[in-house]
């Protein structure tokens, strides 16, 4: 498979020339130029439609950015993560969390699936624990936070604790009984610092009752863990919502939920092996990403979703995104002389635009920005819109001298939109979903591991002596 330098492929040095001479180009003047513009510039499947009209490209930048994906073996690189293949070559394994998700997962999966089912349900029956809280951190943590903060139906009081800071673990057990406190250790060498201070907190507050996802069992059992469910090396933690990692989220909104979100997940996979580059959605998704990174020279993007229920999504972003693709050599060792990941950051409108989008509209720095709209309200697609157009068209040019400066609004300034359905657990797999893949299409273009995380050793190994010397 393809690991050369992205920059030696043609078309990156076409893209560089085309941005240079398309640098003057505005939004306004290619919406006047193709009045057909928001209906060509959008694709749809798998119940998600994605408008990037309002990103500034023409056809000859989406023929060249699909040219190369091409050249950077994007075909190839997909059918290996859907295989299972070993993609994740410093620590030479698989990345295969789509198989979580799968009609006909492998039997370890399918068994677990079960046995999940099996638990959350008679947790949900019996209500014997009045509490549940999931002790985890990073992808232990964030997944099943934002599926429980999303869609939890209200039958369990389910709460998380993933800050080493003795506050979040009282938070999440404040009014709580032990002797109704079921406690769920999430980690998968059952040795993760944060977590497992948290859970001898926990014990020492007088919890009874514990639940372990771990690897390492005999720890678990050690701990006092009454049911262990399993983690496996072919799932890192940021992907492994869908897994058992994902128990407090069942536990939260219900067994069936769940397997409507997988099954969304499911649609998305489909369609991202199927599709050809120029009408796949995590593909073009990823192209449109690297169009505004590397050719624009943008260094941060925005993601704003127009739902509460939504509002933790950006920070589950942050970690997919900069953990994955926060990288600077590549997949041979060498060091890199591109922009890879750019800052992720948002929040929820139409709070943030109370908050940052002044910087959008008038800031100095151009901040690509994703919109999501789920169609729950009018009032909030409407100023998803807005906001859109106004990043986009910014005010009349032919009359903004008519306009104090501190009023005027430069525009130009590029987004998509993702549409779906409602707030449902099937659309909320599919978002994930979706941006796994445009994840793992951007480690290709440029050429790094989207499936390891080295950066995050050193500080911890710093912690540890630190804490030793006292």
């Amino acid at each position: 498979m393809n690991t050369t330098s992205p920059t030696a492929c043609p078309s990156w040095t076409a893209l560089a020339a085309h941005a240079e001479s398309s640098s003057g180009l505005h939004l306004r003047a290619l919406f006047a130029a193709d009045g057909e513009r928001a209906r060509h510039l959008v694709t749809e499947a798998a119940g998600v439609r994605l408008d990037y009209s309002r990103q500034r490209l023409g056809a000859l930048t989406l023929r060249l950015l699909a040219h190369l994906g091409e050249e950077r073996g994007f075909a190839e690189w997909r059918d290996a993560l859907l295989s299972g293949g070993h993609i994740n070559n410093t620590e030479d394994r698989p990345a295969w969390h789509t198989a979580l998700r799968a009609a006909h997962p492998p039997p370890e999966v399918h068994e677990t699936l079960e046995r999940m089912g099996a638990l959350a349900r008679r947790l949900r029956e019996e209500r014997r624990f009045t509490r549940i809280v999931s002790l985890g951190t990073g992808g232990s943590d964030l997944g099943p936070r934002l599926l429980a903060d999303a869609l939890a139906d209200g039958q369990l009081d389910v709460r998380f604790a993933a800050n080493v800071d003795p506050r979040d673990l009282e938070r999440a057990l404040e009014g709580a009984q032990p002797a109704q406190t079921l406690v769920i250790v999430v980690s998968k060498t059952f040795t993760t610092q944060e977590t497992m201070a948290n859970a001898a907190r926990a014990k020492r507050w007088g919890a009874q009752h514990f639940y372990a996802v771990s690897a390492n069992v005999e720890a678990a059992r050690r701990f006092g863990a009454s049911e262990v469910l399993p983690m496996w090396d072919w799932v890192g933690g940021r992907y492994s919502v869908w897994s058992a990692v994902g128990f407090a989220a069942m536990c939260a909104l219900g067994m069936e939920a769940f397997g409507e979100f997988l099954a969304g997940g499911r649609e998305v996979d489909e369609h991202f092996a199927s599709a050809p580059i120029g009408q796949n959605i995590p593909a073009l998704m990823a192209l449109l990403g690297v169009w505004n990174t590397n050719f624009l020279g943008a260094p941060t993007h925005a993601v704003l979703p127009y739902a509460n229920a939504l509002r933790l999504l950006p920070a589950y972003l942050q970690q997919l995104e900069m953990e994955s693709n926060g990288k600077r050599v590549d997949r041979e060792g060498r060091t890199v002389d591109y922009a890879t990941a750019p800052i992720v950051w948002g929040a929820e409108g139409t709070v943030s635009q109370h908050s940052f989008h002044q910087l959008l509209h008038q800031g100095t720095q151009v901040v690509p920005a994703d919109f999501i709209d789920l169609g729950l309200e009018e009032n909030l697609s409407a100023n998803a819109r807005a906001q859109a157009d106004a990043l986009a068209f910014g005010t009349d040019e032919r009359t903004d001298d008519r306009l104090p400066p501190y009023r005027r609004y430069p525009g130009n300034r590029p987004s998509s939109m993702l549409f779906l359905d409602g707030c449902t657990p099937r659309n909320i797999g599919r978002l994930i979903a979706l941006y796994e893949h445009k994840v793992f299409v951007q480690g290709v273009i440029w050429n790094i591991n989207s499936f390891d995380q080295w950066g995050v050793e050193l500080g911890k190994e710093l912690a540890k002596k630190l804490l030793s010397r006292r």
